[in-house]
């Protein structure tokens, strides 16, 4: 088991290494992005990443405030749901209401890797190449559809 200490330092040092795998990338737009702070242009849209023992996780987080702006925003995923899959080359998991966040009911779509470990040195290229897959597919896939979400959520 790590200390606080150094699970601090491991974890600075992989999201500073993933930045730098990012930053080889473009995306699909044509501009250089903040791939970890993914921008999704839409409020209370969020890419999130997440590394543990358990696996490798990118995560669409919708949580608007309103639960209404919230259903018709996962309805619209949903229909964009055979698409987004073929874009991501595996199926997602599709969680209406995952859990709460800052006391907002939080929609949730998430592809994982559960076979990997954050915490097997062995493991962490893996992770990032994982992430890093999902993260390029995922934008190929947002840039053409996001105009849709945007118009949704004004």
């Amino acid at each position: 088991m790590l200390s606080k200490e150094e699970l601090k330092e491991k974890n600075a040092t992989f999201w500073n290494d993933f930045r730098k795998e990012m930053n080889k990338e473009t995306s699909v737009s044509g501009r250089q992005i903040n791939w970890i702070n993914y921008p999704t242009d839409v409020k209370d849209v969020y890419i999130r990443m997440e590394v543990d023992s358990t696996g490798a996780r990118l995560c669409m987080d919708i949580q608007p405030k309103d639960d209404g702006i919230r259903s018709i925003l996962w309805e619209q995923m949903t229909e964009l749901k055979t698409v987004m899959t073929t874009e991501m080359g595996i199926e997602a998991n599709w969680n209406e209401e995952s859990h709460f966040w800052n006391d907002r009911l939080i929609s949730r779509i998430k592809w994982e890797n559960n076979e990997l470990n954050y915490y097997q040195e062995e493991d962490v290229p893996k992770i990032i190449d994982f992430l890093k897959d999902k993260l390029v597919r995922f934008d190929k896939f947002y840039q053409e559809y996001k105009e849709i979400l945007i118009n949704l959520a004004s």
